[in-house]
């Protein structure tokens, strides 16, 4: 039987299990292995030595934080293919991680002594100023997709050119920008699942209870508009979801890639296009990919760790290149 055919429900509930299985491989991978027996005893409450604090302190916060990101991450890429009607729409094509990447640069190189507070707002400022540019260049005479997907493209060019000019300028300042402009869950502890999990647990039910919005738009705005739905509105309302949940995720683990395009497709593989299940799915194909990607740069190469961005961008890049021949194609 094919994955499309099975009852959606049923295909949401088979990826919840592969996440918490990833969730509990996950526990044991990294510099220090962890056996599955030992993790086992850890959840039955039995005295597990000094790995407890390594679980609690360094591998629970990261599967978190793999989850809250994704989910983030996944969405935002299929509202963002939802309201711009191409597959190829991301957060990264529209701009919104790389005006984050831009301000997160410039305060890593040029202030830093700021504290560890103000990296993640710095981040959020910079796709929000994305997002001001979106309006003011392509909501502002009435939105139209493709005006969209071109003007976040120059958008996220110009914030592109500002990082390069800043790793040109100030070359032994920059390691730390790139590391981040990677995309990493590297360090992240519990201080930063509470920064994100706000964003996450408010954002994600009101994006649920919009989906039948996702479904008309989807139709073509003369369509939807034919139906009483506010097309700009809802679209503008939509777009700023979108950067609320891709703008957080960002802000905190950096610029990872082509995690909000492949997610939806997987999803709209999997169970169509009707959101109120494409939504839920992308989040969980979200998480499942960062897991993946977590992972392995946690335990190919071990104490090392090799930043998760780069694995996405192993993973994506190639099947970005599938869809755009498919599209060619049909």
């Amino acid at each position: 039987m094919r994955l499309k055919k099975m009852h959606p429900v049923v295909i949401m509930i088979s990826l919840s299990i592969l996440v918490l299985l990833g969730a509990f491989l996950s526990i044991g991978i990294g510099a220090v292995w962890i056996p599955p027996g030992a993790i086992f005893n850890y959840f039955a409450g039995v005295e597990v030595g000094g790995n407890r604090y390594i679980i609690e302190n360094f591998r629970l916060p990261r599967i978190i934080m793999s989850l809250l990101v994704g989910t983030g991450l996944g969405i935002s890429g299929a509202i963002l293919q939802g309201i711009i009607r191409n597959p190829l729409a991301s957060p990264d094509v529209i701009g919104i991680t790389k005006g984050a990447g831009f301000a997160a640069a410039a305060v890593i190189i040029l202030f830093p002594s700021l504290p560890v507070i103000g990296l993640p707002i710095a981040a959020f400022i910079g796709a929000g100023l994305v997002t001001i540019g979106l309006y003011i260049f392509a909501f502002k005479r009435g939105v139209q997709p493709a005006t969209l997907a071109l003007v976040g493209i120059a958008l996220g060019a110009i914030c592109q050119a500002g990082i390069q000019f800043l790793t040109v300028k100030f070359p032994l300042e920059t390691n730390a920008a790139l590391v981040w402009l990677t995309g990493s869950l590297w360090g992240k502890d519990w201080t930063d699942v509470w920064l994100l999990l706000p964003w996450i647990v408010i954002v994600v039910p009101a994006t649920l209870f919009l989906a039948p919005k996702l479904d008309v738009l989807s139709l073509g705005d003369d369509v939807a508009e034919g139906l009483g739905e506010p097309v700009r509105k809802a679209r503008l309302l939509l777009l700023i979801i979108a950067v609320i949940l891709a703008g957080a995720s960002v802000a905190v683990v950096g610029t990872l890639g082509f995690v909000g395009l492949i997610a939806p497709h997987i999803a709209r593989q999997l169970v169509g296009n009707k959101h109120i299940y494409l939504l839920p799915v992308s989040a969980l194909t979200g998480t499942l990919l960062l897991m993946v990607a977590d992972n392995l740069g946690r335990g190919l190469f071990p104490p090392t760790e090799v930043p998760a961005g780069i694995f996405t961008a192993i993973i994506g890049a190639p099947y970005f290149l599938f869809l755009l021949r498919k599209m060619q194609k049909s």
